[in-house]
Parts: C-alpha cells; structure tokens; sequence
C-alpha cells in the first residue's frame, strides 16, 4: 500500500508501507543469506540459529539486508498503483522498519514530464527533390571507372596529377624521427595526403633522381612535430599516369553481370533511386517529426538529458574503439574535456529527448497498440539483421527485449500517424543528401 505526493518540478514522494508478514519472510531469506558473515561461539560459521544471531547482533541484525530484498517489489507496485513512471533511481528513506509493524519508507523520485500537445498532423512540409539525375548515374559510373583504373609507367618529369612511387626519410634537425620513414610509397601528385609544400617540390622530378625537400610542420600537427622544420631525402622510383577503361559495353562486362553499358546505367539509375525513395521519406520524416515537437510543451528533466548524453557518448566510445583510440585520446586530440565533450551533445540530447516523448504522447493519445503479428513482424525484421531465424532470435529474447520491441512498434505507428497527414508544399528544396532515417525508437537505453 503506498501514498503519493506530488512535488515541484515533476517529482513525487512515495510513502510505501510493506506488512509485517511480508518483511518477515524478507528477514528469513536475509539471514539464510548472511548467516555465514556472522561468527558465533559453538556454532561452525553460517550455522548459528536466526534466534541466536539476533540475541547477539541484536533483534534489527538482518534487517538491512531484509529491507534490499523487500523495497523493489513494494515500490515497483506503489509506481503501478498510482500509475506512475519515473526515470531515475528513488531516492529512499526508512520511516520505521521492525518485525512487528513491518516497514514504512519514503521513496522520492523523478517523474516522466507530461507532454503537451500541439499540432501534428496536417503539418506543412517542404516537398523534397530527390530525382535522381543522368548526371549522378554517370558520377557513380565514372567511381567505377576509377576503382577499375590503370597506372603505365613514364619515362619522364612528375606533374601534378601523377602517381609516384617514392622512398622518403624524414629528419628534424639533423635527426630522423618515427613514422618518418618509408619505401616504395605511393603518392598521388596533388592529392595533399602529404604535409603542405612536399608534394609541390615532387613536380619537375624524374625517376631515380634524389632531392633534399625542406617543409614546415603543420601548427595544428601532434606533437612533438608541431611547427617544426624538417628535411625528407626523397628517391623517385617510379612515374605513373593513371589510365581509364574505355566507358563502353566491355567496361560493362568487366563490372557486372551485364552485357552493355545501358543495362548498367539502368540498373545503377534503378538502385539508385531506389535509396532515393527512402531518403525522400526520412527527409519528410524528419521535418514532420521537428515540427510536431516544436509545437510540443514540456519541461524535461536534467536527468533524462544526461542519461541520453551517456547513451550517445558509449555508442563515440565505441565507433572510436574501432580506431583503437578513447574518449579521453579524442578529448586530447580536440583539445576539449569529458565536461567540454558532454556539453557540445547537450542540444542534441535534449531535442532526441524531446522527440522521444512528444511521439510516445502521440501514440498515447491515438491509442495506439502492440498486437502479436506486429510483435511477430519485428521480430523477423530483427532476425533478419541478426542473420538468425525469427524463432531462433525470439526464443533469445529476454522480457525486456520484448518490451524494447514493443515500444518501438508503438513509436513508429506513432510517427506514421505523424507522416501519412503531411501537406507537402512547393518550397526550398531540402539539401539533396541521404537522410538519416527519424527516431523510432526509445531515445534512451532501459535502466
């Protein structure tokens, strides 16, 4: 049985009460689990009686440990009985806690902010152009072309443009330092893969011939070569001019599994606007779903906002792993700390936040509902990305992942509620660009 009282700021004070009978077999369950921490002359260690343990530790000997086993359950049902979420740890107090009356304690917390509505549907949206043009057929053909590309030596002097190939050893006065050194290496001539100033010296070179090439160190460069003067002895190896296959039907043989060059652009054109499609519908997702929380009020706690930061900050911990670097090496390299790093996401925490209530008020309002064969079509859509069978991923779900799968179904019915009222006027084309697909997810991990 528990009371509630509402505080400011979206907070609520609970005033839970669990029975005698019930923190009794708390108690039980205590002692059997900590008897053996408790050393009692004439008894082996773990078998003294409860009785004999509590005359000598005294009567409340278990009642910390009792008291962790019973307030989950008690508070988990006082949130259901007053139908309350909250969204962060309670924080507990024990009013009165012993074996005749049971336990009485506090637990205050804070709440999930209510959501006040504003237009979402029928929303005005920009009408996106994401035709896609013979011209950007043609540029994702001429990538091929350059994947597919030739290098023919020359006997003459390096321009711009050129591959070389190049031994180098670098030296800040007068010593070599490390990763200063390589052989046969490949440079393209103005590409500025190298520090500004090496590759121009390059231009007027031929092969075998050797040069001394002097530049300076970026400011901006790690240290401790930062602004420094440096000379690279440098030995030519090799000239190369890059040479293009022929665009024709032969080229498009060579590349796939079609027999001429207007098969591929047609299927290059097909695919292509294939993902323009999508990106079409997440353009206008994205606008309807900005707008529809811009005419949104509520006021979102701090908590939920920094939660959401860390959220964001282990999936950069992760992306940067895969580099073998840190947050911390990445706040070096920045010139920021984890404080500095964790503001810059602040805004757009705040507004996933945001998006991810005022959609749940929307599904909330319109009722809408996680039926089995939604349950069923996530399910498979998960497997599939998994590259298990639905049955084999459903049967590794735990009730939480039900649950995580469940919200999502709502919150995108939700959005869909939100897109499929859109009123697409003539405007500003949006930037023609891949849209990341809206949020229709949970925008913060469970607890």
């Amino acid at each position: 049985m528990a009371t509630v009282e509402k505080l400011e700021n979206n907070r609520a004070k609970l005033t839970i009460s669990v029975s005698p009978e019930a923190f009794g077999t708390a108690v039980q369950k205590a002692y059997q689990k900590t008897a053996n921490r408790y050393n009692v002359p004439g008894f082996r260690k773990g078998k003294a009686p409860r009785k004999v343990i509590e005359t000598m530790y005294g009567e409340g000997a278990f009642y910390e440990e009792a008291f962790e086993i019973v307030w989950g359950d008690a508070y988990d049902a006082a949130l259901l009985e007053h139908d309350l979420t909250a969204v962060d740890k309670p924080s507990l107090d024990i009013t009165t806690i012993d074996a005749q009356t049971g336990v009485v304690f506090t637990a205050e917390v804070q709440l999930k902010p209510e959501v006040t509505l504003g237009a979402y549907q029928k929303l005005e949206v920009p009408e996106p152009d994401f035709a896609v043009t013979d011209d950007e057929v043609m540029a994702e053909i001429e990538k091929e072309r350059e994947k597919n590309a030739r290098f023919l030596e020359q006997d003459r002097a390096v321009i711009s443009s050129d591959r070389v190939v190049l031994d180098y050893s670098g030296s800040v006065d007068g010593e070599k330092f490390e990763g200063g050194t390589a052989e046969d290496q490949l440079l393209v001539i103005g590409s500025g893969t190298f520090i500004p100033g090496f590759e121009e010296q390059i231009v007027g070179m031929k092969t075998g011939e050797e040069k001394d090439i002097s530049v300076k160190f970026p400011e901006e460069y790690s240290a401790p070569l930062a602004g420094k003067d440096a000379v690279f002895a440098v030995k030519i190896k090799a000239v190369q001019v890059k040479e293009l296959p022929a665009l024709d039907d032969e080229f498009a043989k060579d590349i796939s599994d079609f027999d001429t060059l207007d098969a591929l652009k047609a299927d290059k054109k097909a695919k292509m606007s294939e993902k323009a499609a999508k990106n079409r519908q997440n353009a206008i997702e994205n606008i309807a779903l900005q707008k529809a929380t811009e005419n949104a009020i509520v006021e979102i706690p701090d908590v939920m906002v920094d939660r959401q930061i860390n959220y964001m900050l282990r999936d950069v911990a992760y992306q940067l792993s895969m580099s073998g670097l840190t947050l911390e090496d990445y706040c070096k390299y920045t010139g920021t700390d984890m404080n500095g790093l964790k503001d810059s996401y602040r805004a757009e925490a705040l507004a996933r936040v945001k998006t991810q209530l005022v959609v749940e008020a929307i599904g909330d309002k319109e009722g809408v509902t996680c039926t089995e064969d939604d349950l069923k079509a996530i399910i498979a859509e998960y497997a599939e990305g998994s590259g298990k069978t639905a049955e084999e991923f459903e049967q590794s779900l735990k009730d939480e992942d039900r649950e995580y799968l469940s919200d999502n179904v709502l919150a995108r019915k939700a959005v869909k509620i939100v897109t499929d009222s859109v009123v697409l006027v003539k405007g500003e084309p949006a930037e023609k660009k891949p849209a990341k697909k809206a949020s229709a997810k949970k925008a913060e991990p469970k607890e």
